[in-house]
């Protein structure tokens, strides 16, 4: 079976009571929409078990973009002894107060090597992916797509306008594909269906449920 999660934001307790709930097994491929890290406290645990799952695909949020860039500059200050610069400093400040405190006290308590592996794994995430199951192609990402132009080849946008803004699930942006994304809670904290869309932020990282929708069946599990 085909599985797609988004929003786990450090809930590693969560993650696992979710694979257990739709008896996840080697068979099965789960894609995971990004946000995995930040305001939970079990970041580094989450990264860490999913590095190893051959048939786990992460598709990277903001979260996880900004999280590569503050991690490698803080390992490259231990490895280096240097100073930080003011505008690493700034940037720091405001990714610590909005969720990365926990994601940065768990990956101080690495060793090296898991340090690296981690960094490697957020760094290697990809933007998108693009599914077909049961013959209904899908497209996979984090957010939206800012500016889209159906002309404009999706490997030729930056990262950031996958993070942006968010989709507006009241007409479907793709006529070929249904939109599959996370990144702002539903309303009711369950999987919400638009126009050519769904939406599967159901609020683990405010304290609500994480959910997880089978692409071949369209099972709604929630933990």
């Amino acid at each position: 079976m085909t599985y797609v999660m988004s929003d786990i934001h450090g809930n590693y307790q969560k993650f696992k009571t979710m694979l257990d709930r739709i008896s996840f097994g080697e068979d099965d491929v789960l894609y995971l929409l990004g946000d995995l890290v930040d305001y939970g406290e079990e970041s580094m645990e989450l990264i860490e078990d999913i590095s190893y799952r051959l048939n786990v695909y992460p598709v990277a949020g903001e979260h996880d973009f900004l999280a590569a860039r503050m991690l490698k500059g803080f390992s490259k200050m231990l490895s280096s002894g240097s100073a930080p610069d003011a505008e690493y400093i700034a940037q720091m400040t405001a990714w610590v107060q909005d969720g990365g405190q926990a994601t940065l006290e768990g990956f101080r308590a690495l060793d090296e090597d898991a340090r690296e592996g981690v960094l490697e794994y957020l760094e290697d995430m990809t933007l998108f992916e693009e599914v077909t199951v049961k013959g209904q192609d899908y497209l996979l990402l984090h957010a939206g797509i800012a500016d889209f132009d159906a002309d404009t080849d999706l490997e030729d946008y930056q990262p950031e306008d996958f993070f942006t803004e968010p989709l507006d699930a009241s007409y479907p942006l793709m006529e070929d594909k249904i939109l599959i994304v996370g990144h702002v809670p539903t309303a009711n904290g369950r999987i919400t269906r638009g126009e050519g869309s769904i939406l599967i932020d159901c609020g683990a990282g405010e304290g609500g449920q994480l959910g997880c929708l089978c692409l071949e069946t369209g099972e709604e599990y929630y933990a």
